[in-house]
């Protein structure tokens, strides 16, 4: 078994942007801007916004790191997104998920201007996904889709389940893997939590991402012999003999699975470290006004 090693793939991706911004400054362009909106004091959210804004740090974007309470109103968090919006300075802009209960997510992701949403969640960016035109890809699948490209797996006629459909990973990843390019040409099943015989599909994968959002959730009883597994899950299990407190699972049970893949994925230091790349090369597309002139 061989390691999709995320930490070093985000390594090369992260010098790739830093030599490209450098580039953009030396000939005297914009520098690319990130904006991230963070609502509340979730502490997952916060280390994720904090990540972001190092990594945007190393490669020379500009970064504008706004937090508002969680007592902020629906009316009040829309109104600072349309300031952005109206910002030209302003390239990219992501508000931290989950919001708190009294704010409509829905009504946050479609009051972000297409052109600026570098976390490709806007319907008008993922239709754009679905119709093959030039987008803001979601920065997770994204991320998958590099790491396959990077360790050069064959997806060409393999066989791709994917393990969970919502629409931040799962029904993305789909159509990213069935498009007509590499990676991609795969034929493409999707299972969920109504799916029957779950296991019997999952065993058929010749390449099996997982983002089912359960830990542990997939042993190698789901795993046929010589797969491509992607862990796209990370969830903080309690552990009274870490430092921490908590030990950081996915959705993939580690060591049964490693005995039967032929590539893996490990949490951390696999996918994570890839999407906060993704999200980085989308603000890059934004500034340099690739997809919205």
């Amino acid at each position: 078994m061989q390691l999709l090693d995320g930490k070093k793939i985000s390594e090369e991706v992260l010098n790739e942007i830093a030599e490209e911004v450098k580039s953009i400054k030396d000939r005297g362009g914009k520098v690319p801007h990130l904006a991230a909106i963070i609502v509340g004091s979730d502490g997952a959210s916060i280390t994720y916004v904090n990540n972001k804004v190092k990594s945007c740090e190393r490669v020379g974007f500009t970064s504008t790191h706004i937090e508002l309470p969680a007592t902020t109103s629906e009316e009040a968090l829309l109104a600072k997104i349309q300031e952005i919006n109206n910002n030209p300075d302003i390239d990219g802009l992501i508000v931290q998920m989950p919001l708190p209960a009294h704010i409509s997510a829905d009504k946050v992701v479609q009051s972000i201007d297409p052109a600026k949403d570098v976390d490709g969640f806007h319907p008008a960016n993922v239709g754009r996904l679905a119709l093959g035109l030039p987008t803001y890809v979601s920065a997770t699948p994204h991320g998958v889709t590099q790491l396959l490209k990077r360790y050069q797996l064959p997806t060409e006629g393999k066989h791709c389940v994917v393990l969970g459909r919502s629409n931040i990973v799962g029904s993305p990843m789909s159509i990213l893997m069935s498009k007509n390019t590499y990676p991609g040409n795969s034929t493409v099943t999707i299972c969920h939590s109504k799916t029957k015989n779950l296991a019997e599909i999952t065993r058929q994968a010749d390449i099996l991402i997982v983002a089912i959002g359960k830990a542990e959730f997939v042993g190698a009883d789901m795993v046929k012999e010589g797969a491509v597994v992607i862990d796209v899950g990370i969830h903080r299990l309690e552990d009274p003999s870490k430092k921490s407190g908590f030990r950081l699972k996915g959705d993939v049970k580690f060591d049964e699975v490693s005995a039967k893949a032929s590539y893996l994925t490990p949490v951390p230091g696999g996918v994570g470290l890839m999407t906060i790349c993704s999200l980085l090369e989308n603000t890059l597309k934004a500034a340099k006004k690739e997809i919205y002139p």
